[in-house]
């Protein structure tokens, strides 16, 4: 009797993840951008300041500047002798003498304290100072946020919208960074349907082409959608060909199973190659990884999903998203955990690394969605994030368990 060679166990989430990483090719190409149109794009070269912030020392309270040496004591009276608004400069501060001055105001020369104006009151031409300040009291000093000459934003940072102010800070108006990262997408399925048309017996809407575009979308990426592909061996060939064509990546979601209707897996051995396949994670165990020739020294990278929605998504968040930063030049790709309170009991763990779909309740604990199934896609709105349970592992009300919140996987 012939014997059927045992299956390699499935790889870890770890070991799944550092291959993927191992493989990843980072894009060199960059182009330059306005620097209003750089939200979520990836610095391809470092910034670095030519001024201090701020340029000069300036107040940070509307007030009084003045020398603290003639303010001995509170109830001190001095004249003012000029006015300093925000954007303009002043004359050099009489001894014995105050400046009105405005959040921002430059100090002028012989002056080295403010007295906020709540701790003064106006006198005619004169203020009394009803707080004894000592010196450097509300100055903002010259070059304390940024030095002249130091790097602000190091190549490969993902720009947020307050990374965009610290740049425009400085005076950059334009910025240098990483291309988009090139996306093909499709989705095999002869069940699947497109909102708006009818349900035909057996069939159900497309859900995960809204998600995976979405969460590509949100990555700064250029996407081609190929829709959704037929069944058939020689359908999925044909459409992994088209779509490794000027593409870096190619994501497909469904048909990477074990059953006979299951046509990624020898789609992508015949063009290409297929380095991973089935992970012990739940939901998402059927994840590929790979590349599909295109005639160039660059084959594209391939990405296969399930097609349970769930497991698509949470596929996509831990696998996908990681892949993609690290193609856009991103150094630390690892999302934020949290150690939290369960506020709930689980019995049975499984035998692979479980992703729970759970949120914070108001005392600041975790809930877990009642249904884990990788069909319920209602979970993944319900819930604030993913709760990462180790192989055989129990949950006990009272336990602390490491929390990935969804605020860190889809940004």
């Amino acid at each position: 009797m012939t014997q059927t060679a045992a299956r390699p166990p499935m790889l870890t989430m770890a070991q799944a993840l550092d291959a993927l990483m191992a493989g990843v090719r980072p894009i060199t190409d960059s182009e330059t951008v306005d620097t209003l149109q750089a939200n979520g794009r990836v610095l391809a070269a470092g910034v670095t300041s030519a001024l201090r912030v701020p340029p000069a020392d300036n107040t940070s309270m509307d007030g009084y500047v003045m020398r603290a040496a003639d303010v001995p004591a509170p109830g001190t009276r001095l004249p003012v002798s000029q006015r300093i608004p925000a954007g303009h400069v002043g004359t050099e501060l009489a001894p014995g003498t105050a400046a009105r001055i405005f959040t921002g105001g430059l100090i002028p020369p012989g002056a080295d304290a403010v007295v906020m104006q709540e701790q003064c009151q106006a006198d005619g031409d004169a203020v009394i100072v009803n707080h004894a300040p000592a010196s450097g009291e509300w100055i903002r000093r010259a070059g304390e946020d940024i030095e002249a000459g130091s790097e602000i934003l190091p190549a490969g940072t993902r720009l947020s919208p307050q990374a965009l102010g610290l740049a425009a800070s400085v005076g950059q108006a334009k910025l240098d960074v990483v291309r988009r990262v090139r996306v093909a997408v499709f989705f095999t399925g002869d069940e699947l349907a497109m909102p708006g048309e009818p349900l035909k017996p057996g069939a159900i809407y497309n859900s995960n082409r809204f998600t995976l575009r979405g969460l590509l979308e949100n990555l700064g990426c250029e996407v081609t959608d190929f829709g959704i592909v037929p069944d058939t061996l020689a359908a999925t060939r044909d459409t992994l060909r088209r779509a490794a064509e000027g593409n870096d990546l190619i994501i497909t979601s469904g048909g990477v199973s074990v059953g006979e209707e299951d046509h990624i897996r020898p789609a992508v051995t015949a063009e290409g190659r297929l380095d991973l396949w089935q992970i012990a994670i739940k939901p998402g165990k059927p994840l590929a990884f790979g590349q599909v020739a295109n005639g160039t020294e660059l084959p594209a990278f391939f990405l296969g999903l399930p097609g349970n929605p769930v497991s698509s998504f949470v596929t996509f968040l831990l696998f996908v998203r990681p892949f993609i930063l690290r193609l856009q030049g991103v150094a630390d790709v690892t999302p934020r955990r949290l150690p939290l309170r369960a506020d709930f009991d689980l019995p049975r763990g499984d035998r692979r690394n479980e992703f729970l779909r759970a949120r914070i309740n108001d005392a600041g604990g975790l809930d877990l969605f009642p249904n884990q199934s990788s069909g319920v896609l209602t979970s993944t709105v319900w819930g604030d994030g993913l709760i990462d349970n180790p192989p055989n592992q129990t949950i006990q009300r009272g336990d602390v368990v490491q929390f990935i919140p969804f605020a860190s996987l889809l940004a």
